[in-house]
């Protein structure tokens, strides 16, 4: 891998962490950013048009808008500002700006250089030999990339991969090219994040989604919100938890880290969050040691059957427990056996800390646990998911109002990619539609998750990489090893709004592909067009760019994959490709008779706000096996480094989205003009013999023997558990092994690296002797 260039750390200042999230600092920093991206007209244009009925969705995170008739005219966060502005810049990236630049420069340059240079403006190709990007004809670049696809031995030497920025319209044909194609190879971003959520969900449950609506966490009597930080990745479910908070439910945060925003939440739309203390969120903050949710729940589950045992028939919601579930003497059998200190270690907590979020629980009749990837990725992710799943139907919080299940997705349309049919593993039911749909017969082998795409490419197995949005290489494990997979490669193509790392990891060829953005105006031949999106909630809606596109050589995303078909499957199936470009109106009628729950999809998407899909939980209808909701026994799981070591997490910085940073800040952990920082325990530095502003390396420690290395960062004392640290991604995913994934779900554990500190200058001396 070439070394990355650094914008240093030199002017690295560290101020206390903060400890409210948002007001006026938040709208200024979001107005500042916009601006210094594009115009004041444009500005205001896509600030007036994120997130409204007639307008286009935000692509910053999944989380749910209230209805249309309770919309704020500014239904958007910081952060949401700062992406769709940064979508909309002004600067451009031109066949110039490749004959300046060659591509060994480019990978040299940080993510976030890459990503201020602009907007894509037209197909770009790397020749063989070669060490710049030219341009292409959409002619020739789409003609490459079919003759290349046509010559492969089998369809499984290609991949398709994709990230949540795709539009449902657009991810439905993606998944039926492969599949015409014949291949199941359709890793997605999800495999990186939430895979574990549907594995669990999927066990117990019967379907791999949340169940909750908006309205059922304003209405809950406790929110558990674990292993996610709101105020930087989707700070828009503050305002829904200061809702909760007014109706009198209560939060209880558990998280690693304090989290501003679950601290303390101005909201800048009212007068509270603008001049007054704005409004407290955690009622309870438990700072659990990386890991340890799964021992923390366990823990609750055998107090709550305790609490039973002592008052019969007031504690646990037997008739649920008896109608609707499986399995449950099993569980009580296992769950009595969870040992007290095992808890407390693997936890970080007090008992004292435990029993009051017990008692918490005894008081509430509708509770809701949200979580992220602080439980998915870690190896026990799927059993500690389940183990939630455990703890709600106890007492009967599962399919009914107020309570239930909320896997809180990053991207904005990662659930709706699935719901449309990118995974690897979709069941025989919705391959059968697609058959009797569109008359042929698909692959029914499971095909490539990501972190198996990476081996294939690695292994020489796949030879053909399609990327779909998303930056491939940053988001996934293992860096280096992800890097020279790619290059193994003989094409690799990327549909892109903006530069970023994978373009850089080429393949013998490589193309990109410009595409049209979420704010920008999409004409086709048929008129002007619209695409639709499924929130973290299940919401259907429509969203409709309003800006003038960046080039007028961009393709919509609809628009390539249709062309790409049909040059490289001809009229065999008869699909109408062409039909599809020309009005998308028609995907979506093709939609409603594939995919469950879409009936009459181009009616009910016109409503404003668009409609719910029907989730059968919340009918207390559980398609697993059995027909019931299952009740699990999962083994107790603490996470240890040995002596010297720590458990690393990585995670993202305020001003970042996904892989791209826009600021080298993180002002809400008071990190400012660095990004290569590590967070540790104050303690755990002095028993490290290690102080303040250390510049060390960070190796992370794993049983294949290969040294994984993240060199060159500055140490800041910061309240994390003792034994863990924290740094950000994706500078430190070259930490993460391939191999060290969630059991089941294939997840990479970036949450639980072990790792050592390394300081420079004994590195500086052993290569000196």
């Amino acid at each position: 891998m070439n070394a990355i260039e650094d914008p240093g750390d030199e002017r690295l200042s560290v101020t206390p962490p903060k400890t409210w999230a948002t007001g006026i600092p938040g709208v200024a920093h979001a107005i500042q950013y916009s601006l210094g991206q594009t115009s004041l007209r444009r500005t205001a244009l896509t600030l007036l048009n994120i997130n409204q009925a007639k307008g286009f969705d935000c692509p910053g995170c999944a989380w749910p808008e209230p209805a249309p008739d309770r919309r704020h005219r500014n239904e958007y966060c910081e952060n949401g500002a700062k992406h769709i502005n940064d979508e909309a810049t002004s600067h451009r990236v031109t066949a110039d700006f490749f004959r300046r630049h060659p591509i060994s420069e480019l990978a040299r340059k940080s993510d976030y250089w890459l990503n201020q240079q602009g907007r894509l403006t037209e197909p770009m190709v790397k020749r063989p030999g070669s060490d710049h990007y030219e341009p292409i004809s959409w002619d020739e670049a789409l003609g490459l990339l079919a003759d290349e696809l046509r010559a492969l031995k089998s369809p499984n030497e290609a991949l398709f991969y994709t990230s949540g920025r795709l539009n449902n319209e657009a991810a439905f044909l993606l998944q039926l090219f492969a599949r015409a194609f014949g291949t199941n190879n359709l890793p997605d971003c999800s495999n990186l994040c939430h895979e574990s959520s549907g594995a669990a969900l999927n066990e117990t449950l019967g379907i791999g989604k949340g169940s909750v609506s908006l309205q059922d966490i304003h209405d809950a009597d406790l929110v558990f919100v674990v292993g996610q930080n709101p105020g930087t990745n989707h700070p828009r479910m503050l305002s829904s938890l200061e809702e909760t908070k007014r109706n009198g439910g209560q939060v209880i945060a558990v998280n690693p880290l304090p989290e501003a925003g679950l601290l303390r939440f101005k909201h800048p739309q009212k007068p509270r969050g603008v001049i007054g203390r704005g409004t407290a969120i955690a009622d309870q903050f438990l700072q659990i040691r990386p890991g340890g949710d799964l021992a923390l729940f366990q823990a609750l589950n055998l107090l709550l059957l305790e609490a039973e045992d002592a008052a019969p028939g007031t504690v646990l919601d037997r008739a649920f427990i008896d109608t609707h579930t499986t399995g449950f003497d099993d569980f009580v059998q296992h769950a009595r056996k969870v040992a007290w200190p095992d808890v407390l270690a693997a936890t970080g907590l007090t008992h004292e800390e435990i029993e009051r979020v017990h008692q918490r629980v005894l008081n509430s009749e509708k509770i809701i646990v949200c979580w992220a990837m602080g439980l998915t990725q870690h190896k026990h992710g799927v059993p500690t998911i389940r183990e939630v799943v455990n703890f709600l139907m106890l007492r009967g919080n599962i399919g009914r109002p107020g309570a239930g299940v909320c896997p809180v997705r990053g991207h904005s349309n990662v659930q709706g990619d699935r719901t449309m049919g990118i995974w690897e593993r979709m069941p025989q039911s919705f391959l059968d539609a697609l058959e009797r749909e569109f008359g042929f017969a698909p692959p029914v082998d499971h095909g490539l998750d990501s972190v198996d795409s990476i081996r294939a490419m690695r292994d020489g197995h796949a030879k053909v990489f399609l990327g779909v949005a998303g930056n491939f290489v940053r988001a996934t494990p293992d860096s280096d090893v992800t890097e020279e997979a790619m290059g193994r490669c003989r094409l690799t193509a990327h549909i892109s709004t903006k530069l970023n790392r994978s373009h850089t990891v080429c393949g013998e060829t490589a193309l990109i592909l410009p595409t049209l953005g979420r704010s920008d105006r999409d004409i086709q031949a048929g008129g002007e067009q619209f695409v639709t999106v499924e929130d973290s909630m299940s919401e259907v809606h429509a969203s409709r760019g309003r800006l003038a596109p960046a080039s007028p050589h961009l393709l919509s995303e609809v628009a390539i994959i249709s062309r790409l078909a049909r040059r490289t499957l001809g009229d065999k199936p008869s699909v109408p490709w062409e039909g599809f470009e020309n009005d998308y109106g028609t995907i979506r009628d093709r939609i409603s008779r594939v995919v469950a729950g879409f009936d009459d999809f181009n009616t009910r998407v016109a409503r404003p706000g668009g409609f719910r899909l029907p989730n059968p939980v919340n009918e207390r209808r559980f398609p697993t096996s059995s027909g019931k909701a299952v009740f699990t026994r999962n083994a107790f799981e603490m996470l240890q480094a040995p002596e010297g070591h720590l458990i690393l997490q990585t995670l993202r910085s305020h001003d970042q989205w996904n892989t791209i940073p826009y600021a080298m800040n993180d002002r809400y952990r008071g990190i400012h003009n660095a990004r290569r920082v590590v967070l540790v325990n104050s303690a755990d530095l002095e028993a490290l013999g290690l102080e303040e502003r250390d510049e060390v390396d960070l190796v992370s420690v794993w049983h294949d023997g290969v040294e994984r290395r993240a060199p060159g960062f500055r140490v800041v004392a910061y309240p994390t558990p003792p034994g863990s640290a924290a740094a950000y991604y994706p500078e430190t995913n070259v930490l993460v092994p391939l191999d060290s994934v969630a059991d089941i779900s294939n997840t990479p554990t970036s949450k639980s690296v072990v790792v050592r500190l390394e300081p420079v200058r004994e590195r500086a001396d052993a290569w000196a002797g």
